[in-house]
């Protein structure tokens, strides 16, 4: 993408495209594809919204187009959960189709219509082919919209457990000698939080006491990270930075990043060991 097109997509009015056009696509193309459904199912109401609908499957169809460029542009900056992203490259071709076919459809039945001859064989099929990919392009739709939800808010509420006073330790969550051994080494390994100069073995135990602004380790894939000089630098803001604070974070990791190349080496500088 040029630096021309990105900017395009990018921002309107210093607000990023891409929540400004995704509910057009979320709410319109669902809304038309149903509509289609039920202008197949009872034809004699084609005549008078089929090119209503055509209009607003063209609409939400340029509108997934966008949403699609723009959420591009966005993740260049945040990153994109694998999900979301896969979902959103396929919406706006399959609603394509789905234009073609409607607009086939109608050509059919207007044809038909004036004839006088009912519903042909080829107006059946074309009409068939139409609802079933109007279905398949509904709940696509949906799970774009899910996917992009879960990115967006998913980590609310493990933030606010991560902001939560940690509850008094009892006699069972007493330390035994190697987590003491080990907890000694993580006070040295948090002044050096580079993967190059600490080796440390971790407990959960031990990740759990960091968990904070002030100190924020995270336990990625079986790794120990001081997160705490990336919250203020991650792109997306500290909000998700915090989220993962003394806990295991591998699912909101590999959720939001799953085989994105950039966010692995990021998170890579600030290893300081393995999860024990």
């Amino acid at each position: 993408m040029t630096t021309l097109e990105l900017n395009i997509f990018d921002s309107i009015a210093g607000l990023p495209v891409h929540p400004l056009v995704v509910h057009f696509a979320v709410v319109l193309l669902p809304l038309a594809a149903l509509a289609l459904v039920i202008l197949v199912i009872v034809p004699r109401w084609a005549d008078r919204f089929g090119w209503v609908t055509l209009a607003a499957l063209a609409g939400g169809t340029a509108a997934a187009f966008v949403a699609k460029e723009s959420g591009e542009a966005l993740a260049a900056k945040i990153g994109e959960p694998a999900a979301h992203a896969t979902y959103g490259d396929w919406l706006p071709p399959l609603a394509v189709v789905l234009l073609l076919v409607a607009a086939g459809w109608f050509i059919l039945h207007r044809r038909a219509a004036k004839a006088g001859r009912g519903r042909t064989p080829a107006t059946i099929v074309a009409g068939a082919l139409a609802a079933v990919l109007a279905l398949a392009v509904t709940g696509l739709t949906v799970a774009v919209g899910h996917t992009g939800a879960q990115a967006a808010w998913g980590d609310v509420g493990s933030e606010a457990a991560a902001a939560a006073p940690m509850e008094s330790p009892t006699a069972s969550d007493t330390p035994s000698a190697s987590a003491t051994s080990s907890a000694s080494t993580s006070s040295t390994a948090s002044a050096s939080p580079s993967a190059s100069s600490t080796t440390g073995s971790y407990t959960m135990a031990d990740v759990a006491k960091h968990a904070d602004a002030n100190s924020c380790w995270s336990a990625v894939n079986g790794k120990v990270y001081d997160l705490t000089k990336w919250i203020n630098q991650h792109p997306g803001g500290p909000r998700r930075i915090l989220a993962m604070c003394g806990k295991d974070a591998s699912g909101a990791f590999n959720g939001q990043h799953g085989g994105q190349a950039r966010p692995a080496k990021e998170l890579a500088g600030f290893e300081i060991g393995t999860l024990n």
